[in-house]
């Protein structure tokens, strides 16, 4: 059998999110043999931009929570706090290395034994297409085009397609393409 992941699936296996033991299950699965992960190329990228952009958002976070503290100490009755508050600000920075640590050991360990869906031409054209026709977001509508190319000339009986993000992917569209490929589709409510 044939599982489709995408980026969610790396992020929450990263980022040890709430559904990270579900997808660890998956990959453990895969690792034995018993499914077939695919993931779209794009999704390897995604969980990056992904990354970046909560870094800067701590960052920004982090320097204005420098301020205040700053701020805060010059008064008699925060001056010994401000060791407390140094502790949370810490915390901020530390956590996007740790994040960007365990996201490359992720990804190096899903590559092991997932099969990459790579993007193609015709991947791409397909997905400007999907934009509109399926009220896709480009990112989202990269993924389904990938999973559709793949199905196209997958040799598997049975696939389902895995996402976190199932607002977006519902579609009777959709889902009529992928049943006619005898794909499932699983949305896991956020």
């Amino acid at each position: 059998m044939i599982v489709y992941v995408e980026s969610n699936f790396v992020l929450e296996l990263a980022f040890l999110q709430e559904e990270h033991e579900g997808c660890l299950e998956l990959l453990s699965l895969s690792e034995s043999g018993d499914i077939c992960l695919m993931l779209p190329a794009f999704s390897i990228g995604e969980p990056y931009e992904a990354w970046v952009r909560r870094s800067k958002q701590r960052r920004r976070l982090y320097e204005q929570l420098i301020t205040a503290i700053h701020e805060l100490s010059r008064s008699r009755p925060y001056q010994e706090s401000s060791a407390e508050f140094r502790e949370l600000t810490d915390l901020l920075l530390r956590s996007g290395e740790e994040e960007k640590h365990r996201l490359d050991d992720t990804l190096e360990r899903i590559l092991q034994t997932v099969g990459v869906i790579p993007i193609g031409l015709s991947i791409i054209r397909a997905a400007i297409t999907f934009q509109e026709s399926r009220s896709l977001s480009p990112q989202d509508s990269i993924v389904y085009a990938s999973i559709l190319d793949h199905l196209a000339t997958a040799s598997e009986d049975y696939s389902c397609f895995i996402t976190k993000n199932s607002r977006d992917f519902t579609n009777p569209d959709i889902e009529h393409e992928l049943t006619a490929y005898n794909c499932q589709w699983l949305g896991v409510c956020p």
